[in-house]
C-alpha cells in the first residue's frame, strides 16, 4: 500500500463521514429517519448523481486500490449493525400477545415471500446473468422471497419513537411483529444462503448441520457465561473497557464462524446479539450502545452506504427496466401491506390500527440493504436488479413516515394512549389515588420502606401505581440502533415491579398500573392524572416543582422524612385549614386520612369551628376522634404528622403532606367532598363523637361552601 492510496483512503472517509452526516441532517428536517439521508448520500456519491458529472468525479474520489479498504470497514460496520440487530431483540416485547404477534409476522412474511418469489419468475430472463455467469431460477427466487420479506426493526422503532407510538397498539403490535419477523426472516435468509452457496444436496445438509450445532453451542453454553457479563457490569458499576473487549472479541468470533459455515458473517453477528442477556441487563445493552454509536453511525456505515451506493447505477437502468422498477415496488409494497394488514385483522385489532401497523412493517431501511449486499456477493443479484431492490428499499422507508401520518394522525395516536391507559385502570366506586413512583431501581422492600406515608395516603382507594421513567430528549438520543427496546425492556421490568408492589398494597381497595417513559415529567404527570380520572395525585416531596402545572387533580406532596418513623395509624393526625380551595382539600383529604387509618384528627383553624366541625361530620360518624381548635400549639406536639395546604404559610414543624389544589372546576360544600371521599371507607360507625368541638353542633353537613 502506498502513501498515495492511504492518503485517498483518509480523504475518501473525511468525505463520507461529510455527505453522511449532511444527507442524515436533511433527512432528519423532512421528517425522515437519518439512516434515509445517509444511503441517499451513498447513492450520490456513486455512478448515479457524482458519477455522471464531467470526470468522471467518483472514480477519480474513490479509485480501484482504495475500494477494498473501504469494503473492508464497510463489513466491520456491517457486522456491528447485525448485532445490534440481535441485541434488540427481546422476547418480552411479545409478551402476552404471542398470538397476534405471530399471525401478523407469518402472513407479513408469506404473502410477499410468494410474491417476490413470483417476481423472480418474471424478471429472470432479463437478470439471469451475473457477471458472465447463468444463475439458477431457485437461487435467484428464494433470495427475492426473503428480500421482499424483512422489515427494518431499527426504523420501525426510531419511527415509534419519533411519533410517541410505543404505547399504542399499532406500536406494540408491530415492536411484537417485527421481532418475530426478525427470527423468521434471519433463519429464513440462513437457509437461503446454505441453499445457494450448497449447490448440492449434500452440501447444503453439511451447512444446515453445521449451523444447527453452531446455533447449540450459542444458546446452551455461550448465553450462560454472557450472563456474567452483568456481575462483571454491576460490579465495576459502569462499562469497562474490559467488558467491551470480550464482548467485541466474541462477536467477531461469532460472525467469523458462521462465515466459516458458509451462511455468512451476519448471520453469526446477529445471532451472538440475540444470545445477549436481556433480562435486568438495560444499562448493559444501553451502555453497549453509547460506545458503538461513535464507531458505528459516524465512521463505519457511512462506509457501507458509500460502498453501496457506488455498485447503484440509477442510469443503467434504462427505459426498459422502468417497468420492472415499478413492478418491485408493487410487490414489496403491495405484498408486505397486505399481509400484515390481513395478520392484524385476523387478530382482531380494528382497521385503523391493522393499517397502521402494515405501513410500519413496510419499512426496510439498512436492514435490507443487509439483505442486498449479501445477495450480491453470492451472485444472485445482476447490477440492475440491485440498482432496482436499493430503490426499492429506500422508496418504502421514506413512504412510512407521510403513510403513517395519514392513517395513523397524531390526534388519534394521544386519544389512542389516553384509551389504552384509561383501559388498564381497574374498575372500581371508591376513590382513585395516582401515586406516582420514579425510583423504580429500586427492590419491593426498599420501595415500601421509601414510600410508606404515600401508599398510606391511597388507603382505602382504587390505587393506580405510575411508574414515570426517564427518557433522553430527542436531540440527546442515541443514532445508532434504537434505546427504544432496552427502554421498553425497562418499563416491562417497571411494570412487573409494579405489579408486585400492588400485589403487597393490601389496604387498597384496587391497583392498578401504569407506566410511560417522559423527557417532560411535568406535562406526562398532567396527562396522566386527566387519563385516570384520578381525584388525588400523590407524588415524593422530590418531585414538588413538577405539580406546579398540574390542574388534572388535587396533589398530595408527601415528605417521608418529616417526623421519621411516624406513620398515619401509629400517629394522630394534625390539619392546618386555611380558607382557600387547597385548604379546604387538605381538611377532606386528612379526613378520609383519619377514617382509613383509624387514627385521630385534629383541625387548627382560624375560621368557624363549628361550622367546620359540622363539615367533618362523616369523619366523626365513621369512629374518629375529631378536635377542631384555634390552637396552633398542637403542631409541635411530639409525634403528630402534620398535614397542610401550601398556602398556609410555613409551619414552625415539617409537613408530612403537603396539598395542592390548583383545579379549575366548580367547586361542592366541603361536607358534600369529604362524605363522598370517605364513602369507600365502609360501614358508619355510629358511636358517640368524643369530647371535643364536635359535640358543640348537631352532624349535619353546612351547604355553605368553605
Amino acid at each position: 500500500m502506498d502513501k498515495h492510496t492511504v492518503a485517498f483512503l483518509l480523504i475518501d472517509v473525511a468525505v463520507v463521514i461529510a455527505a453522511a452526516r449532511v444527507g442524515g441532517w436533511i433527512a432528519q428536517k423532512l421528517r425522515q429517519p437519518a439512516v434515509v439521508g445517509e444511503i441517499a448520500a451513498g447513492i450520490a456519491l456513486g455512478p448515479s448523481l457524482l458519477g455522471l458529472l464531467p470526470g468522471d468525479p467518483t472514480g477519480w474520489l474513490f479509485p480501484t486500490e482504495v475500494r477494498p479498504l473501504l469494503g473492508a470497514l464497510a463489513q466491520i460496520g456491517l457486522v456491528l449493525f447485525m448485532f445490534i440487530v440481535g441485541l434488540e431483540l427481546d422476547m418480552r416485547l411479545i409478551k402476552g400477545r404471542e398470538r397476534a404477534a405471530g399471525t401478523i409476522s407469518i402472513c407479513s412474511i408469506i404473502l410477499p415471500f410468494v410474491l417476490g418469489a413470483g417476481l423472480a419468475v418474471v424478471l429472470y430472463p432479463s437478470h439471469n446473468v451475473v457477471g458472465g455467469t447463468e444463475i439458477g431460477l431457485l437461487g435467484m427466487a428464494l433470495f427475492l422471497g426473503i428480500a421482499m420479506s424483512i422489515t427494518a426493526f431499527p426504523v420501525l422503532a426510531r419511527i415509534l419513537t419519533d411519533r410517541g407510538m410505543q404505547r399504542t397498539a399499532p406500536g406494540v403490535f408491530s415492536l411484537a411483529a417485527a421481532a418475530v419477523d426478525d427470527i423468521l426472516a434471519w433463519s429464513g435468509l440462513a437457509f437461503v444462503i446454505a441453499v445457494i452457496q450448497g449447490g448440492s444436496p449434500l452440501a447444503v445438509a453439511r451447512i444446515l448441520g453445521l449451523t444447527l450445532v453452531y446455533a447449540a453451542v450459542m444458546f446452551l453454553v455461550v448465553r450462560p457465561l454472557l450472563r456474567r457479563l452483568l456481575v462483571w457490569r454491576n460490579a465495576a458499576g459502569r462499562m469497562t473497557p474490559d467488558i467491551l473487549a470480550v464482548i467485541l472479541i466474541g462477536l467477531f468470533c461469532s460472525a467469523a464462524a458462521t462465515d466459516l459455515i458458509g451462511i455468512h458473517q451476519i448471520f453469526g453477528a446477529f445471532v451472538f446479539g440475540a444470545v445477549m442477556p436481556k433480562v435486568d441487563a438495560e444499562e448493559l445493552t444501553r451502555d453497549i450502545l453509547e460506545r458503538l454509536e461513535q464507531v458505528s453511525v459516524l465512521l463505519l456505515l457511512p462506509m457501507f452506504f458509500v460502498v453501496t451506493g457506488l455498485e447503484v447505477n440509477l442510469a443503467g437502468i434504462g427505459p426498459g427496466g422502468w417497468w420492472q422498477l415499478l413492478l418491485v415496488l408493487a410487490v414489496a409494497i403491495g405484498g408486505k401491506f397486505v399481509g400484515a394488514y390481513t395478520g392484524a385483522r385476523l387478530s382482531s385489532i380494528p382497521g385503523r390500527q391493522s393499517a397502521a401497523i402494515a405501513v410500519l412493517m413496510n419499512t426496510r431501511g439498512l436492514t435490507e440493504l443487509v439483505i442486498l449486499s449479501a445477495g450480491k456477493q453470492l451472485g444472485v443479484l445482476s447490477d440492475e436488479l440491485f440498482a432496482m431492490m436499493v430503490v426499492m428499499a429506500l422508496v418504502t422507508t421514506i413512504l412510512t413516515e407521510p403513510l403513517l401520518r395519514l392513517v395513523y394522525p397524531d390526534k388519534v395516536v394521544d386519544m389512542d394512549i389516553a384509551a389504552a391507559e384509561r383501559k388498564a385502570l381497574a374498575s372500581g366506586t371508591s376513590a382513585r389515588t395516582l401515586i406516582v413512583l420514579a425510583d423504580l431501581d429500586a427492590d419491593l422492600d426498599d420501595l415500601l420502606a421509601r414510600h410508606r406515608r404515600a401508599f398510606a395516603a391511597g388507603a382505602g382507594t382504587d390505587v393506580v401505581l405510575a411508574g414515570i421513567l426517564a427518557s433522553a430528549p430527542r436531540s440527546e438520543r442515541l443514532e445508532v440502533g434504537v434505546p427504544l427496546v432496552p427502554d421498553l425492556s425497562a418499563m416491562a421490568s417497571a411494570v412487573e415491579k409494579l405489579g408486585a408492589l400492588g400485589a403487597r398494597l393490601t389496604d387498597a381497595e384496587s391497583v392498578s398500573v401504569l407506566c410511560r417513559f417522559s423527557a417532560d415529567p411535568a406535562a406526562d404527570l398532567q396527562e396522566m392524572a386527566d387519563n385516570s380520572n384520578a381525584d388525588v395525585v400523590v407524588v415524593d416531596s422530590g418531585w414538588r416543582s413538577l405539580t406546579e402545572s398540574v390542574t388534572a387533580a388535587p396533589i398530595v406532596v408527601v415528605d417521608e422524612q418529616a417526623s421519621p418513623g411516624r406513620m398515619p395509624g401509629t400517629a394522630p393526625l394534625t390539619c392546618v385549614a386555611a380558607d382557600s380551595r387547597s385548604g379546604r382539600t387538605a381538611v377532606m383529604l386528612a379526613g378520609a386520612l383519619a377514617v382509613h387509618a383509624h387514627t385521630a384528627l385534629t383541625v387548627v383553624t382560624s375560621g368557624s369551628r363549628r361550622r367546620l366541625t359540622a363539615d367533618l361530620a362523616p369523619v366523626a360518624t365513621r369512629g374518629v376522634d375529631v378536635t377542631v381548635t384555634e390552637r396552633d400549639d398542637v403542631l409541635v406536639l411530639p409525634g403528630t404528622l402534620i398535614i397542610a395546604p401550601d398556602d398556609a404559610g410555613r409551619p414552625s414543624v415539617p409537613v408530612a403532606f403537603t396539598v395542592i389544589d390548583q383545579m379549575q372546576t366548580s367547586e361542592e360544600s366541603l361536607a358534600q367532598r369529604i362524605d363522598l371521599f370517605v364513602a369507600s371507607a365502609g360501614p358508619t360507625d355510629r358511636r358517640s363523637a368524643p369530647t371535643s368541638e364536635l359535640n358543640a353542633t348537631h352532624p349535619t353537613a353546612s351547604p355553605e361552601r368553605h
